[in-house]
């Protein structure tokens, strides 16, 4: 049995990027667009919540790219290309959980009953720029790829602007 050492995933929010490193090695790396209102933790804010979090479920795997999710649930829309209304959640979902109480986690600051994820997005072209509701949009090949072969459920997340990270 092969055991895959965990991964720590850094979103650097500055740069609007995502890197994962594994023993101390980048091994993937990818532009994202986080909270259009910036960083912060408030629960209605907007904003992309920051600190440590760990990834406490991964959906989607084996669903088509660009399939749709509402509620978590695989809608069977398709997302091909082109605009879209609303802000879609599409192809894989990394559900975030805060491990700071008070800053990320709890009352009025939780990152999982707020909802933040890693996921694949329609809104491809701002990529590279804030635009999201709090969550931290990817490409839908790079979250393809980061939940089916990079990253697994108990995997560390690091969100933060540049400089403040580990």
């Amino acid at each position: 049995m092969t055991h895959t050492p965990p991964a720590l995933v850094l979103v650097d929010a500055s740069a609007q990027t995502l890197s994962v490193w594994k023993d101390g090695v980048r091994v993937f790396g990818c532009a994202v667009s986080t909270g259009r209102n910036g960083l912060g933790c408030a629960e209605g804010s907007g904003c992309t919540p920051v600190g440590w979090h760990r990834i406490a479920q991964a959906i989607g795997h084996g669903q088509p790219r660009g399939m749709r999710f509402s509620s978590r649930e695989p809608t069977g829309e398709i997302w091909t290309g082109g605009p879209v209304e609303g802000d879609w959640i599409t192809t894989r979902i990394l559900w975030l959980e805060g491990m700071e109480a008070g800053r990320n986690k709890g009352p009025g600051v939780d990152s999982y009953e707020r909802y933040i994820y890693i996921h694949g997005t329609a809104r491809e072209d701002e990529l590279g720029h804030p635009g999201s509701h709090g969550c931290v949009r990817t490409s839908n090949r790079d979250i393809e790829l980061l939940a089916d072969q990079y990253l697994s459920e108990g995997d560390i997340v690091w969100i933060g602007p540049s400089g403040d990270h580990p």
